[in-house]
């Protein structure tokens, strides 16, 4: 219960469950007047702060919702949207030409020849004429299968060992001292028994004596090209057998017209003797 005195000061009394328990409070009774004011205001507070929460909450719900959904659409465009053609095309493209380049240069390691860079295989062609990429690859797919086929049947490469006894051309007869005889090939120095590889894929047409060549293999390739192994201590192939570059047909001797071990191999063409030393590298 409140007793109002005639002053500015009112004093509330509270009252326990006890009747002797009783305590007075002195407010201002002006503020007693404005209390109901106070309380409306924290109730409006306290439910614009929930409202603002809630809000806030379904906001941010909203939002994620929708980035959520954004996220869906994408990865479904990106399913629907296959790669361009002409892309795939040219990734092909390139795969073959790195392939028969891989090839190529395993020829060229069979023979001991180093591989060559690849690198920059493009070129630095300011032309005007502009082709598309599906024209561009197919030119240099087409100009490696050209390339393919002839290093693969073209003799490159050293058929024994490295070192060179005697050379292609006109020479003292090592036998007939102080004759002068035409030497059709190239001489490998090399021991008894050391391998003998075809210097590139061909058909052999003869494997057996050879006049003064004794033991001789030859290697006819497509390209009007022949190969010639003399002097060998044995003979690994037969006649009419396909061989492959790099492959062992036989062993390094000393037979027939010869003063020492070594390999005597000749490249003719169109059946005529040709140097070499021409197919030993690539320049």
């Amino acid at each position: 219960m409140i007793k109002k005195s005639k002053s500015d000061v009112s004093t509330v009394l509270i009252v326990g469950s006890n009747q002797g328990d009783a305590k007075s409070l002195r407010i201002k009774t002006k503020h007693l007047n404005r209390l109901k004011h106070y309380a409306a205001f924290l109730i409006i507070t306290i439910i614009g702060l929930t409202g603002a929460i809630i809000f806030l909450s379904m906001e941010n719900n909203r939002i994620e919702q929708e980035k959520m959904a954004y996220n869906r659409e994408i990865a479904r465009l990106k399913k629907q949207i296959p790669a361009p053609k002409d892309t795939l095309e040219a990734i092909n493209y390139i795969q073959r030409i790195e392939d028969k380049l891989k090839k190529i240069n395993q020829y060229l390691i069979k023979r001991g020849i180093k591989g060559f860079n690849i690198d920059g295989i493009g070129g630095n062609d300011q032309s005007e004429i502009r082709f598309s990429p599906e024209e561009t690859y197919a030119m240099y797919d087409e100009r490696l299968k050209e390339i393919l086929v002839g290093v693969a049947f073209t003799p490159m490469g050293y058929p024994s060992n490295y070192i060179v006894n005697s050379t292609f051309g006109y020479r003292g007869d090592p036998v007939r001292k102080g004759r002068v005889e035409f030497h059709a090939g190239l001489d490998f120095k090399g021991r008894r028994g050391d391998l003998v590889k075809s210097t590139a894929d061909g058909k052999v047409i003869m494997a057996g004596w050879y006049q003064g060549y004794g033991k001789c293999i030859r290697i006819r390739h497509k390209n009007n090209l022949e190969t010639l192994y003399g002097h060998l201590s044995k003979i690994n192939v037969k006649a009419g057998q396909i061989v492959s570059t790099g492959q062992v047909i036989g062993n390094v001797g000393s037979t027939g017209y010869s003063t020492g071990n070594h390999l005597h191999y000749e490249v003719r063409k169109n059946g005529k003797p040709v140097n070499p030393k021409t197919y030993l590298n690539i320049h």
